[in-house]
């Protein structure tokens, strides 16, 4: 069976790790990949491993635009590349899932396309008609969690999903390492460290986080938070962290590379992902958590969206909006060191039953085996 998967955000090395998995898990499964060279400010990044399997780094339009590029070149990539199976691993109203879908459809080629879409929206023409040529043409879906599957079905999509993570944690990446030596490394010697990555935007729960934290700073001078990534928030942030005289208990890093990530990871001795739920988005996953899971770093999530299912047993789940219950799981890992190494070595197990690259890849292959057995049975009776 040869499958060609088509995703943009695979020019992040540690995204295609699935792929490499996929290759290597199942020898009557090729899995080709379709990338461009460079998605918004993020440029591809080279592997040896990508010499193992059908790679075709190919052009993008409106790069950067997320639910509107599209490949010039992609119908003459099918054509010669002639896949059993097409998986596009895009939003069912994004135009490059059009485009891959009307292609497939005029060659007669099976497709499956990704959502995360946990809320239910109403698209404006054309994407309304797009969406809706898609539901048609296509064979079946994959939802990164339950309550995208129930948004594709209030949508009328009956045809066959499964619910399976766009992609798994690395765990040979992201794994506990020397913590201390880290710590020292990165001047964090002898700090209590609270951790937020991603974006610093409001719906991410920072001034959650940060009422939160306040109180625990001002009691532990050795307490820090460190927030990882940018956005309009760190400007926020860093004057009320003046207001209160806690400029030296806040770091802020704007950017990270996927080398020294894991790096980060264990510096924290917690990591908090506090996001809050609005009109139009809610946590789809929460990758971070994950990671530092993998990593055995003790985790609090609040409960929007898929968080709580993603943390299960493996950390603490407070309410989002509750700045008190966050300060309260965090007083209770501050003071209980015992129960924040219970929670990171229960996290990794969770992840690597769960959430692993490698095991992500083998729901995926099990996908497109049902498929074109079911597709198979079908031709033949």
């Amino acid at each position: 069976m040869r499958v060609l998967m088509i995703s943009k955000a695979c020019v992040s090395q540690s995204y295609r790790t699935k792929v490499e998995y996929m290759n290597q898990l199942d020898p009557t499964v090729e899995v080709g990949l379709v990338v461009p060279p460079k998605w918004g400010s993020l440029d591809f990044e080279p592997r040896e491993q990508d010499y193992t399997y059908p790679l075709f780094l190919t052009p993008i339009r409106l790069n950067g635009r997320n639910h509107f590029h599209f490949y010039p070149e992609l119908g003459a990539i099918i054509r010669r590349y002639r896949p059993d199976l097409l998986h596009i691993d895009e939003e069912h109203y994004s135009t490059v899932t059009y485009q891959a879908t009307r292609i497939a459809t005029r060659l007669k080629i099976p497709s499956l396309f990704f959502t995360w879409q946990n809320i239910y929206k109403h698209y404006p023409w054309p994407f309304s008609a797009m969406e809706q040529e898609v539901f048609r043409q296509s064979l079946a879906a994959m939802a990164g969690n339950q309550e995208a599957k129930d948004v594709l079905r209030q949508k009328g999509f009956q045809k066959q999903i499964w619910v399976v993570p766009q992609f798994g944690t690395d765990v040979t990446l992201y794994q506990p390492l020397d913590k201390r030596e880290i710590k020292k490394d990165w001047n964090m010697s002898g700090r209590f460290v609270i951790g937020y990555v991603g974006r610093l935007i409001e719906e991410k729960g920072l001034d959650d986080l940060w009422q939160a934290s306040v109180p625990l700073l001002s009691q532990h001078p050795e307490a820090v938070l460190l927030l990882v990534g940018s956005g309009p928030w760190a400007e926020i942030i860093q004057k009320r962290a003046e207001s209160v005289q806690l400029t030296s208990q806040l770091q802020i890093i704007p950017w990270v590379s996927t080398q020294k990530m894991p790096e980060i990871m264990n510096i924290l001795d917690v990591l908090v992902l506090p996001s809050r739920t609005t009109s139009r988005w809610k946590e789809q996953f929460g990758r971070v958590l994950t990671e530092a899971m993998a990593s055995e770093v003790a985790v609090i999530g609040s409960s929007s969206g898929e968080i709580p299912q993603v943390i299960g047993q493996a950390g603490l789940v407070v309410p989002e909006g509750s700045p008190t219950a966050l300060f309260k799981a965090l007083e209770s890992l501050y003071d209980n060191a015992g129960l924040r190494f219970a929670l990171g070595r229960e996290g990794r197990q969770r992840v690597l039953h769960h959430y692993s690259q490698d095991v992500i890849a083998q729901e995926t292959l099990k996908v497109y085996h049902h498929l074109m057995s079911e597709r198979s049975t079908n031709d033949n009776g």
